[in-house]
């Protein structure tokens, strides 16, 4: 149950300790400090966000778990800079493309990832129910896709303005925005109509 404290709730424990240790060892030599604390901006608002709103909202274990997930891979992309995470160019490398596209992964897992968590929040605050909750937990995300787009752009010429395109991680690429919130739509689809199949969410309200 979500409503068990935090002490009780060992899953959650363990997701919280294991991320403050990966995110510590993270901060340690990244390559561009400027980057990283950018990048970081994200973590500094929602950790504390998620532990001051805990008790009043609780969320499952799944909803965690993926954030988890998401917050490891946009630490790695902290860490060494998006455009020059070592998996990237592995998979360049190995498969014979043109970029590393270790950002466009995470793009895409904005959407597969943080679908769910979306969807329990607003079922949770706003109480959606039927076709809305299918269809607006996508839309949410999506539309956060482009916020955090243009937040980037505007902090990268605000915040530290040299470090511009190395920030934005765009590799050349002049379409690079417009491909990662395609990628986000993508991801963020996937989710959406694997559930209706599962559990058609207009037939049946919970």
């Amino acid at each position: 149950m979500t409503e068990k404290p935090f002490s009780r709730r060992r899953l959650l424990q363990v997701l919280f300790a294991g991320f403050m240790i990966i995110w510590i060892v993270s901060s340690v030599n990244p390559v561009d400090r400027s980057d990283w604390f950018i990048e970081n901006l994200l973590v500094f608002v929602l950790i504390p966000l998620l532990i001051f709103t805990y008790r009043l909202l609780p969320l499952s274990d799944a909803t965690y778990a993926l954030l988890f997930v998401f917050l490891v891979m946009h630490a790695a992309g902290a860490h060494y800079r998006y455009a020059d995470v070592p998996l990237g160019y592995w998979m360049q490398e190995t498969f014979h493309l043109s970029r590393n596209h270790f950002d466009r992964i995470v793009h895409l897992s904005f959407g597969l990832l943080l679908t769910y968590p979306a969807s329990e929040i607003l079922r949770r605050i706003v109480k959606l129910r039927g076709f809305w909750a299918a269809v607006l937990p996508p839309v949410l995300i999506v539309s956060l896709s482009g916020f955090f787009e243009i937040v980037e752009s505007i902090v990268a010429s605000v915040v530290e303005p040299d470090l511009g395109a190395m920030y934005l991680g765009i590799q050349g690429d002049v379409w690079d925005a417009q491909k990662d919130m395609a990628l986000a739509i993508i991801g963020s689809v996937m989710p959406a109509i694997i559930a209706a199949k599962i559990k058609p969410a207009w037939r049946e309200p919970d």
